[in-house]
């Protein structure tokens, strides 16, 4: 008998620490929703307090990167850990932002990236790339575009915005080009002098010279010329040549 009678004690013991345990998660939920904002991005939530895992979730934020409350002046913002919960229901809308991130483009669009490296089955993910068409990243004038396989590193730290385009699989690209100020429509890639030439009209005895970096550069009509779109070129009779 004595044993059952602490059989019963326990289990109502039990139940009502439930019942107090359950009260508790209730009091969190609110009858108006919470609003706050991450990264920009607007939030509403009925829980009173958030931890740092839950908050990143939300906005699709690696847990490895540090979160951060932002705290008026003079105060420092706040790192928020992981496993730190934050109470939303005080007086002003809470405002959680990442110090590091990376900006850079697909096929023109803005996108935003927690990490210093991304692969590119990623970039394909993000931009929504058709499984046809081929992913390249854009570099500076002079140097040809790289292409970029499905198991490549990109390294999105390095200087500068880093931008991604897509092209279909064995399909020329066309971009405009300047020849003595008209526009003229050509094939992406390397083309040659002559093939300039022809395309603008220019007189085979004339010198042709490109606009490189603000000044303008003979090309050697032997010499081949990398085209990315955009590049201007001005023709003259050559220095020493009756016209």
């Amino acid at each position: 008998m004595i044993s059952d009678a602490v059989f019963l004690f326990k289990k109502i013991k039990t139940h009502n620490n439930m019942e107090n345990i359950n009260g508790a998660k209730d009091a969190q939920k609110l009858k108006q929703p919470l609003e706050f904002i991450i990264e920009g991005e607007k939030f509403e939530t009925f829980d009173q307090y958030k931890t740092g895992i839950e908050l990143k979730q939300l906005k699709g934020i690696p847990l490895e990167t540090e979160l951060y409350l932002s705290i008026a002046k003079p105060y420092k913002d706040e790192l928020i850990e992981n496993d730190k919960s934050v109470n939303l229901a005080r007086p002003d809308k809470e405002y959680f932002f990442v110090k590091k991130k990376l900006h850079f483009t697909i096929n023109k669009e803005p996108f935003v990236w927690y990490k210093q490296f991304i692969r590119g089955i990623q970039v394909r993910e993000l931009g929504k790339i058709n499984p046809e068409e081929d992913l390249y990243l854009d570099l500076p004038e002079g140097y040809e575009d790289d292409f970029i396989t499905d198991d490549e590193i990109v390294d999105l730290a390095r200087q500068g915005k880093e931008s991604f385009f897509s092209v279909k699989k064995d399909e020329p690209q066309l971009v405009q080009i300047e020849i003595n100020t008209k526009q003229y429509q050509i094939s992406k890639g390397i083309h040659t002098v002559m093939e300039i030439k022809k395309l603008g009209s220019v007189p085979m005895a004339h010198e042709l010279e490109q606009l490189i970096h603000g000044k303008l550069t003979p090309l050697d009509d032997n010499s081949s010329v990398l085209i990315k779109g955009s590049e201007k070129f001005f023709s003259h009779v050559r220095d020493g040549s009756s016209s």
